[in-house]
């Protein structure tokens, strides 16, 4: 509401009475009384109480001298209260700075050394990591607000998918914000001073063991599985062993004080693993550069229907860049009767999408409204701007 204070001076002795209500003030030496009044548009009067301010009634009690204010005083009284409200959000205050992420906390499974440490580095390389022994954990320390955000591996170009993570995702009500492609550099680790012909076995994840199978063949060394690539090499440097190695990051060779014996021994030289950073609330979408949308649905049964879902994408031209299937758990199979006087038992199925739009964009929407004529559930699991591998 809009206020107009107008100062209305009348001598005390006269019998005219004002019709004006507001703040009084007296001054004791021109016996004259200084009235307020306080008007709005809708021609409602009101005095509202300002930090500090005498409630209506009492300000008679006291002259201006006692006060110790005028009336040009308290004017700029009260626009000071005003400077001190919060000032009103823009634009800029939506988005944090690139490098504004020196409080950021962010949890991530294994020890330090991990893969998953170096993809949340890179996504905020002033962050504090925080190690979780399981994935889920990683999950309940967000929820719990003991981290900021936490980094999800979620695939890998030569293993594939993590499905148990992607079960995850939709157990847990986090939103994907950003997503981070990592390049795998595969070392073969050993403690100071070893030569590579000296190992005889190595340790790592069974993935990482999977993808050097020829180059550990070649050398002739067995394979043991480890927990994790990190936790492997912890093992390696603790035991001081001379013929036993490791399969890690750089960054864990030089944590745990390990020798690079060779560097780039994954059998495919293109080994990318994708990393999703998950944060409580969502990031809002933007069109200032590509955006990818993650989504999971599920449909109602029926011939072609996955087919009619995955059409409405192609007809506005958005590109899908993953499909993912998983049976649902809490119900895995769903019974269908045909017309061959019997009765089908299939799974049932949720489907993981990917698609390269922003959720800002009208397109984007158009097709979510009109996946939801053929989906009997739909969840968009985050908006954030895409990663490319550098």
């Amino acid at each position: 509401m809009a206020l107009r204070c107008l100062p209305n001076w009348v001598c005390p002795q006269t019998t005219h009475r004002s019709p004006l209500v507001g703040l009084a003030e007296f001054d004791s030496k021109r016996r004259r009384f200084c009235l307020w009044e306080c008007s709005s548009s809708a021609s409602q009067r009101a005095v509202t109480a300002i930090e500090g301010e005498i409630p209506y009634g009492r300000e008679l009690k006291k002259s201006s001298e006692e006060m110790g204010l005028t009336q040009e005083t308290r004017s700029v009284a009260f626009h000071r209260d005003l400077s001190m409200l919060p000032k009103p959000l823009t634009a800029s205050n939506l988005y944090s700075s690139d490098g504004d992420d020196s409080k950021m906390r962010i949890s991530f499974q294994g020890i330090p050394g991990a893969y998953s440490e170096t993809a949340a580095l890179k996504a905020y390389p002033n962050c504090e990591t925080v190690p979780c022994e399981q994935f889920e954990v990683t999950f309940q320390a967000v929820e719990l607000w003991l981290v900021d955000k936490a980094v999800l591996p979620i695939e890998n170009s030569i293993g594939g998918s993590i499905h148990r993570n992607y079960d995850l995702l939709l157990r847990h009500r986090l939103h994907i914000v950003q997503e981070v492609q990592l390049p795998v550099n595969h070392c073969l680790l050993g403690v100071p001073g070893v030569k590579k012909e000296e190992i005889k076995c190595v340790l790592s994840h069974p993935q990482a063991l999977d993808q050097c199978v020829n180059s550990l063949n070649n050398l002739g060394i067995q394979r043991v599985s480890a927990k994790d690539t990190a936790t492997a090499a912890q093992t390696v440097s603790s035991s001081g062993k001379r013929d036993v190695g490791a399969i890690a990051s750089v960054r864990a060779a030089n944590i745990y004080g390990l020798d690079i014996l060779a560097e780039n021994i994954q059998d495919d030289a293109n080994n990318v693993t994708r990393f999703l950073i998950l944060a409580r609330e969502p990031m809002i979408p933007r069109t200032d550069r590509p955006y990818k949308t993650s989504i999971v649905f599920s449909l109602e049964e029926g011939p072609g229907v996955l087919f009619k879902a995955l059409a409405v994408f192609a007809l506005r031209s958005i590109n899908l860049s993953k499909i993912e299937s998983r049976p649902q758990r809490r119900r895995p199979l769903r019974v269908v009767d045909g017309s061959n006087h019997g009765s089908a038992k299939y799974f049932d199925y949720l489907f993981y999408i990917d698609f390269e739009a922003s959720m800002a964009e009208i397109r984007a929407q158009h097709a979510l409204g009109h996946l939801q004529e053929f989906a009997s559930f739909i969840r968009i699991l985050g908006c954030y701007p895409m990663d490319l591998v550098r």
